[in-house]
């Protein structure tokens, strides 16, 4: 009896997984079409949504950009604003630099290239504030170009489907990632590819909790075989942020107004207008000493109110809020200063913390 042949059966191979056209397909389904800046996608309103959107949340973005794009429908509108006003519109939205730097850009735009934005990448991230990333997104959004971007939530669908052992901010890691973004990037319908790539990150791709069952990248996502998604991209060392302790003045007058402070255009909520800050070591004879010395107070009355906190990237600010009726004021200290009536938020920039306070000024004036 003859032995059974044996057949050996060769193993299909394995088809290459496309990364492009599942990003694209599954744009193609659940990707977002409707918001504010995906509709007439110039380059103009492209810019305001990138850099309204760092750092910062859709659903936050999206009032705050309806309402600058109806204040400043055009670059030029923006480039003839005072900055006070423009910054008046970013009060809440945070990292203020970015406003700062919108409009240094928009007067750039107007006076060196006409107001129209520049038709490649280098030039469109030669402006202040916009990054290659950011230019990439204008370029392929508004225009429809080939252009590469890298934004933070890039970053991490990309770090965790090649499970890139870096951190992020990391020149080697960025230079990594960089290369991987280059590769996947298509040449057709890359408009749809870069907003799929951020989507993706928003959405399903998340910090923690990542929806994989739902990834259209999950079938060869090394962090997800490993059962590691959230191991990468690797957080950097996390440092004890320092604390920091400061007087905040409510100098209010008799006819029910506040004085505000001009903050140097650079460092912390540089520019915006704020109340008057000093040190607080605790000591509030010192503090009555510098109320005589720069405000000609002779003997001020302090009202100390509660504490409150502010966390900034890199130190936590601990506020101790002072109430101090004046008759008459010498200033001497430095900086450009405004009286605001009480309950009449100016048209200005104002932290989101001093905000908070005048608001409560307000009330407590009101109903003492």
């Amino acid at each position: 009896m003859m032995a059974a042949q044996k057949i050996r059966v060769t193993p299909m191979p394995k088809k290459k997984f496309n990364f492009a056209a599942a990003v694209l397909d599954w744009f193609d389904r659940h990707g977002r079409t409707h918001l504010p800046w995906q509709q007439n996608p110039t380059p103009y309103r492209v810019w305001i949504s990138e850099i309204m959107l760092q750092q910062t949340q859709v659903s936050t973005v999206i009032p705050y950009y309806e309402n600058f794009m109806q204040r400043f429908a055009s670059v030029q509108a923006l480039a003839a604003a005072p900055i006070d006003e423009v910054m008046h519109l970013w009060t809440g939205l945070g990292y203020y630099a970015r406003a700062r730097n919108l409009h240094k850009a928009a007067s750039v735009l107007v006076e060196k290239f006409n107001g129209e934005f520049p038709q490649t990448v280098e030039e469109v991230a030669s402006l202040p504030g916009i990054g290659l990333s950011t230019a990439g997104a204008i370029i392929s959004l508004s225009h429809q170009q080939r252009a590469v971007i890298l934004d933070g939530n890039v970053k991490r669908v990309l770090a965790r489907f090649y499970a890139v052992n870096g951190v992020a901010t990391e020149s080697a890691t960025q230079k990594q990632l960089w290369e991987y973004a280059e590769i996947n990037t298509p040449a057709a319908r890359v408009h749809h590819y870069n907003q799929a790539m951020m989507d993706l990150g928003a959405t399903l791709c998340t910090r923690s909790k990542p929806a994989c069952l739902l990834c259209p990248l999950a079938a060869d996502c090394k962090a997800h075989a490993e059962h590691e998604e959230t191991a990468y991209p690797r957080k950097k060392a996390s440092k004890t942020l320092p604390e920091k302790s400061a007087w905040l003045l409510l100098l209010v007058n008799a006819e029910g107004e506040v004085l505000l402070q001009q903050r140097p255009p650079a460092g912390i909520w540089g520019g915006l207008w704020s109340l008057p800050e000093y040190t607080h070591d605790g000591d509030t004879d010192a503090l009555k000493a510098l109320l005589r010395k720069d405000w000609g107070l002779r003997r001020p009355r302090l009202e100390l109110w509660p504490e409150r906190d502010h966390t900034f990237s890199h130190y936590r600010l601990h506020m101790h809020p002072v109430r101090v009726s004046v008759d008459t004021l010498r200033q001497t200290a430095e900086g450009g200063t405004r009286w605001c009536k009480l309950g009449q938020t100016p048209p200005v920039g104002l932290p989101a913390p001093v905000k908070t306070l005048l608001e409560e000024l307000a009330n407590h004036y009101c109903h003492p």
